[in-house]
């Protein structure tokens, strides 16, 4: 709660000598003077206020743009974000994020991002004491993973207004794939898998 013009013209007076020279009336020139200053000293601390909101990120405004800047913000991976809350709540999701690598951490930030009920398989080679009903794989599918997204895939089909050099059917998730290949270890290998088996 920022102090007020009156406020301020009330410590200007006090902090002036005393005596005839300096009147304490409204209508005299040093009162109008000072009073002009209190204005704009109010103003400034008004200005002040509003920086306490711009610090926090949930409530910026003209300093979101220079928020967004520090984080990295927008991401290419997802879709430009339409209002300013939904660009603070990208903005605090991001700030908030720790990462991980563990199966349920990456469930929990694909439900958070839109896609629910996501199962991840890890494939591991064959080894003597593996089960006898595992399936023998490769050592090369040590680091191999695979994400089942339920959702139907997104299929986009060439049509009339397509290029010529398009392929002809693409499917998956543009998105999707950006956003793993970002986070994932970056030592393993991710697989993509859309709709049901």
């Amino acid at each position: 709660m920022g102090l007020t013009a009156e406020d301020y013209l009330q410590q200007l007076q006090e902090l002036s000598p005393h005596g005839p020279a300096w009147p304490r009336s409204a209508e005299a020139v040093s009162t109008r003077i000072l009073a002009a200053l209190a204005t704009e000293l109010a103003r400034v601390d008004a200005r002040v206020d509003n920086l306490l909101e711009e610090a926090d990120p949930r409530t910026a405004t003209e300093m979101l743009d220079d928020w967004e800047r520090l984080f990295g913000l927008p991401d290419e991976c997802l879709a430009e974000a339409s209002t300013v809350a939904e660009r603070r709540a990208r903005l605090v999701q991001k700030m908030v994020f720790h990462g991980g690598q563990s199966r349920q951490f990456f469930i929990e930030f694909l439900a958070a991002l839109g896609y629910p009920g996501v199962t991840i398989d890890e494939f591991r080679p064959f080894r003597a004491y593996s089960k006898c009903n595992d399936p023998l794989n490769q050592n090369g599918w040590r680091h191999v993973w695979r994400v089942r997204v339920p959702q139907a895939s997104t299929e986009i089909r060439f049509n009339a207004i397509s290029r010529s050099n398009e392929p002809l059917t693409r499917f998956g998730d543009p998105g999707l794939g950006c956003i793993l290949a970002k986070y994932k270890p970056a030592h393993t290998v991710l697989l993509i898998a859309y709709g049901e088996d």
